[in-house]
């Protein structure tokens, strides 16, 4: 068992992948062009973040000095042959894919391909490379409306040949030059590497569990199904259910409630046991104080100084406050309440833990003089509110857009994490802890709230006043970061 172990991590080291990759260039050739044909199939290419993928890949490819000609006709041959078969079943199975999973359940996905074809025409193919939404879906209409297949193979074969360098060539030239403008500190490829694999993992299980556990997803009407079977099931989903005439269930949020239950105690118990910097956070201090010595005229300093003034307690009061006040004089009192609890909760939980935990900060300014480190207030007030915004605002939704949402506040929340790294006041491991205990207080609102609400949300037709809400909020912010500084 300690030899395997020991071979396995010895091929998962960084440095030995990276040797492995240039005695063999073929594979991680082989490995693009793969990518590039499962980004472009149908259905599947809804689900691959190919272009993540594809931006890591290359930039390898060119930091190990690949031959770029191979790597471009890599790209294009994945890019034809993935179109050529999407565009295969949309001639062979034109008739039933209307009536199949997931277009089923999902006819909207036909209907824009079909609206984009109609509008373009065979040009269609080349600008639905560049589109994202649309991009695995139009050779497959253009299959099922009969589109020539010598006209459809030229236009795609031509398109590919410009999408290829569009996606690869930078990718390849950052992979070629970065070595050369910054010296990377010891240990953090292996850093870089796996929190670049852990977002690609966490891309695929957050577009997979999205569409499972969500209202359409077939995990949640099986689950639906089983607790209908029974009187004290149908309470419970009932109960729990959301108001609206078609809320869902918080299937996901309980298995979000899951993870951090699971995250939270774990990671305390582990900064209890070793309070002293970990592997990943001596590596990440070193990273950010290269990337300051990089940055002319300390501006990353400046730029975490606001996010981090965006993150603290009167930042946050500066943002919420309109929008809490606005519900208490509409008498939304059960999101009021719950709002204000994981707001107040928060600070509460920080404030034990870093007092039970009592981790030194790898920098004390004179302002954190006796505040501890773990976990990060910031990262974890900004992962709740954020967080909490982000789903009641996606719940309005339709679920093409929810995403979005949901990817501009992981955006937002980062940012204020890694602010904190760079001033260089907290460790990335505080960072991760943070954003666990903010993942914890979004599940309990969210399964909570639907039990409580008395009244439906505000109707389509009566629109929150979200754009006067915005602007109290952003000037009440601007406010705070010029006249209440750190």
């Amino acid at each position: 068992m300690s030899n395997t172990l020991a071979t396995l991590t010895h091929w998962l080291d960084p440095t030995t992948l990276m040797a492995v990759l240039s005695d063999h260039p073929i594979a991680l050739i082989s490995i693009i062009g793969l990518v590039s044909l499962l980004e472009s199939l149908a259905i599947i290419g809804l689900l691959v973040p190919g272009v993540v993928i594809l931006t890591a890949g290359a930039s390898l490819a060119g930091h190990l000095e690949l031959s770029l000609p191979l790597l471009l006709i890599s790209g294009a041959l994945g890019a034809i042959i993935g179109d050529g078969v999407s565009f295969w079943l949309g001639v062979r199975y034109r008739d039933q894919l209307p009536g199949r999973w997931p277009f089923l359940r999902h006819p909207e996905w036909l209907d824009h391909g079909q609206q984009f074809f109609h509008r373009h025409g065979s040009w269609s193919i080349a600008f639905g490379r560049f589109v994202g939404p649309v991009r695995p879906i139009i050779p497959l209409v253009a299959g099922m409306l009969n589109m020539p297949p010598a006209k459809f193979f030229l236009v795609n074969g031509l398109s590919a040949l410009a999408w290829s360098p569009a996606y690869l060539l930078p990718g390849y030239l950052l992979g070629q030059t970065w070595q050369s403008l910054f010296t990377l500190p010891d240990g953090a490829n292996g850093l870089l590497i796996g929190f670049a694999c852990g977002l690609i993992l966490c891309a695929f299980a957050f577009s997979f569990l999205r569409r499972q556990l969500g209202r359409e997803g077939r995990l949640y009407h099986w689950l639906a199904c089983r607790m209908r079977k029974t009187s004290s099931g149908r309470r419970l989903w009932w109960q729990l259910r959301h108001p609206d005439p078609e809320g869902e269930f918080p299937l996901a949020s309980m298995a979000l409630l899951i993870f951090a239950v699971i995250s939270v105690p774990a990671m305390s118990l582990t900064a209890l046991a070793h309070p002293e910097p970990w592997w990943i956070d001596r590596v990440a201090a070193s990273l950010a104080i290269s990337l300051n010595a990089l940055v002319p005229n300390n501006f990353l300093h400046q730029v975490s100084l606001i996010l981090s003034q965006l993150g603290d307690g009167s930042g946050m009061a500066a943002l919420v406050a309109p929008w809490l006040l606005w519900l208490l004089l509409k008498r939304r009192h059960a999101a009021w309440l719950h709002l204000t609890a994981a707001w107040v909760g928060i600070a509460c939980a920080n404030t034990v833990l870093k007092y039970l935990i009592q981790r030194p900060r790898p920098g004390t300014p004179a302002f954190l003089e006796g505040s501890m480190s773990f976990p990060s207030a910031h990262t974890a007030g900004a992962v709740a509110v954020f967080g909490l915004a982000a789903a009641f605002i996606a719940e309005r939704q339709p679920s093409s857009r929810r995403r979005w949402i949901y990817w501009g506040a992981i955006a937002l929340c980062t940012l204020i994490g890694l602010s904190r790294i760079t001033l260089g006041v907290h460790y990335l491991s505080d960072i991760l802890g943070g954003a666990c205990l903010g993942l914890l207080v979004c599940a309990l609102v969210r399964i909570s709230y639907p039990a409580f609400v008395r009244q439906p949300p505000v109707p389509a037709t009566q629109p929150l006043p979200v754009l006067w809400l915005s602007a109290i909020s952003l000037l009440l912010l601007l406010a705070r970061i010029l006249w209440l500084p750190l």
